[in-house]
């Protein structure tokens, strides 16, 4: 059977590349703001783009901080997309001016995100942004998502701010596996490209854009559907 994938209409992001993105790749698709179809499908997808704030009031308008809240107790699988990735942080930072980052000077304005992961989303520490362009994925040890892909394999990117550290501490106890989480690099600022945390995993970049190695990657995350 297909897996039924649903695309989380928040009013921002590419709603139906993804949505045709993952129909390449063997899904069944859907674009939605209904909270029982986001639930009861075998996977989320949270695109976003944009500016980190607007992106959290249309999550929040339609509900999907409590629909992924549910999703992840319940181990049902949740995919980010660019903002939709930010979105888990704790938090994310943005000055203003938020067209032209590089140059903005005024008070940076914080907006509360979803909390899944600690840590703030900040403003690339790069002279040229947004950073625009194909770029390489150092990839985790054992990661899932891009299994069976080349070290020189290219994803799109186009954003101006990211996670720059990543601070999960693992757990104590060994009972719960660590994040497997992957890194790129704009001009001298490392930041993290992708995480895979148990049932959420996310990406920087946009696989949807990302020809071939996107579809291999979005295939990779459906394989663990089940």
């Amino acid at each position: 059977m297909r897996p039924h994938v649903a695309v989380l209409d928040i009013g921002s992001g590419n709603l139906r590349s993804a949505e045709k993105a993952f129909a390449h790749v063997g899904a069944d698709t859907c674009i939605t703001n209904d909270p029982t179809t986001a639930l009861n499908a075998d996977g989320l997808v949270v695109p976003g783009v944009g500016a980190f704030g607007s992106c959290w009031e249309g999550l929040r308008r339609v509900h999907g901080d409590r629909i992924i809240d549910q999703r992840l107790a319940g181990s049902r699988p949740v995919f980010g997309i660019c903002i939709g990735m930010q979105l888990m942080f704790d938090a994310g930072e943005e000055f203003p001016a938020a067209m032209d980052p590089a140059t903005a000077d005024e008070d940076i304005q914080r907006t509360e995100g979803m909390g899944e992961w600690p840590g703030v989303v900040k403003k690339l520490q790069a002279s040229v942004l947004p950073h625009m362009g194909w770029n390489t994925v150092e990839a985790a040890e054992g990661s899932v998502l891009f299994r069976g892909m080349d070290a020189d394999t290219r994803f799109y990117f186009v954003h101006s701010y990211a996670a720059l550290e990543w601070e999960m501490e693992p757990d104590p106890s060994g009972l719960i596996l660590p994040a497997r989480v992957s890194w790129s690099q704009h001009e001298n600022c490392r930041f993290v490209a992708a995480v895979e945390n148990g049932p959420l995993s996310a990406a920087q970049f946009h696989p949807e854009k990302s020809g071939d190695a996107g579809a291999e990657l979005l295939a990779n995350w459906l394989s663990c559907l089940g």
